[in-house]
C-alpha cells in the first residue's frame, strides 16, 4: 500500500531513534509488555500522534485501562489509522498503521467485552507514539517528504 509520506528506510533511520523506533515503526516489531512510557499514562485531555510523522492518531479520552501491557484505545481519529490483515505468527490479526506514513502502531482486537463504545481495543506500542497535552501533536504535523 502507498502512503502520502514516502520516505526511504535511510530517511526514516535519520529521524527515528537508533534501534527500537525503527524496528517497531518500520519493521513491524513489538515492545515488551509493560515497558512503554504511555502504558500507564492517563491524561484527561490531549492527543497521541505518530512518532514517525507526527500525524494525530488518538484522543486521550479514548484511552482506557485494558491491563494488556500496552496503551489501549477504543477508537482512533477519523482516517488516521489504516487496518491490514496480519497473518504472521500463525494467526489472523488486524494490524494498524499510521495512514500518513504506514508506521506500524500495533493491532486492533474486537469483541473482548470491554465497556467501551466500540468494543474494540487498539493495542499500540508506546514507542510508536508521541503525546501533546493540547489538541494537536507537538505543534503541527511534521512535513512529509512525498
Amino acid at each position: 500500500m502507498s502512503y502520502p509520506d514516502q520516505r526511504t528506510d535511510d530517511e526514516w533511520r535519520a529521524v527515528l531513534n537508533k534501534g527500537e523506533q525503527f524496528r517497531i515503526l518500520r519493521e513491524k516489531g513489538t515492545e515488551p509488555p509493560g515497558s512503554g512510557k504511555f502504558d500507564k499514562h492517563y491524561p484527561s485531555e490531549g492527543v497521541y500522534g505518530c512518532a514517525g510523522c507526527g500525524t494525530p492518531l488518538y484522543k486521550a479520552n479514548h484511552k482506557f485501562k485494558s491491563g494488556c501491557g500496552w496503551p489501549a484505545y477504543y477508537d482512533s481519529l477519523p482516517g488516521a489509522v489504516t487496518r491490514h490483515e496480519d497473518r504472521s505468527f500463525g494467526m489472523a490479526r488486524t494490524e494498524i498503521v499510521c495512514s500518513n506514513c504506514g508506521g506500524h502502531l500495533g493491532h486492533v482486537f474486537k469483541g473482548e467485552g470491554f465497556d467501551t463504545p466500540t468494543d474494540e481495543r487498539h493495542c499500540v506500542n508506546s514507542i510508536s507514539l508521541t503525546f501533546s497535552p493540547e489538541d494537536k501533536v507537538e505543534g503541527e504535523k511534521k512535513e512529509s517528504k512525498a
